[in-house]
């Protein structure tokens, strides 16, 4: 324990005030913090691997990162492309922790989103959805079925119909007019601010 103690000292010494903060018993669970993670993160590696799915190339990642490091860039459809080019049109690769598969093949393209697209209709579950969208009862993060089926034929019947759309009508004329009048009342103040028209737009949009 003492020789665990004075490598964590060491490791720490070149940050400012170490002699005031230094805790034998934090610094000691910090340093045996860093293999469990490590150790976790293996174990996902190894579960996913044990699964034996028949899975597109992927490039070499990193843990946590996953294939982040080799997007970096503003442009990275350009790295997709040129990893695309060693891998394959369809390639496996992961944002972080999230797999995701990268099709650069219009014609892989075509056949995914019109012979197989039932098959990538769902959404993924993930934990804001669960908590915010009723455990993904929505329309949009529900899984297509018969329970989407009916859930999109009330929308249509109840909601965007001809005769409900034209009900709100003057509701949307009003807000057209009132974001007009925004604009408008923005423009005739010299110097003022500059006018976000996505935030104005979104105001409107979301008033309705």
């Amino acid at each position: 324990m003492a020789l665990v103690s004075v490598l964590v000292k060491q490791l720490l010494q070149p940050f400012m005030g170490i002699s005031e903060i230094y805790n034998p018993p934090l610094s000691t669970f910090l340093l045996l913090l860093i293999p469990l993670l490590t150790l976790v993160q293996l174990l996902k590696i190894t579960r996913r691997s044990s699964n034996h799915l028949n899975l597109p190339p992927s490039p070499p990642k990193l843990p946590i990162l996953g294939n982040l490091h080799q997007l970096l860039g503003t442009l990275p459809h350009r790295p997709l492309k040129a990893l695309s080019e060693r891998y394959g049109p369809l390639m496996f690769v992961y944002f972080g922790n999230s797999p995701t598969l990268v099709v650069s093949s219009a014609e892989l393209a075509g056949e995914m989103f019109k012979t197989h697209d039932i098959v990538i209709s769902n959404r993924p579950k993930t934990t804001p959805a669960n908590i915010l969208i009723y455990e993904c009862q929505d329309i949009s993060f529900s899984d297509y079925g018969e329970y989407w089926r009916q859930v999109r034929k009330i929308c249509i019947l109840q909601l965007l119909s001809v005769r409900r759309v034209q009900s709100f009508q003057h509701v949307r004329n009003d807000e057209v007019s009132s974001l007009i009048t925004k604009i408008r009342l923005s423009c005739l103040h010299k110097g003022g601010p500059v006018i976000s028209l996505i935030a104005l737009v979104c105001s409107s949009v979301h008033a309705t």
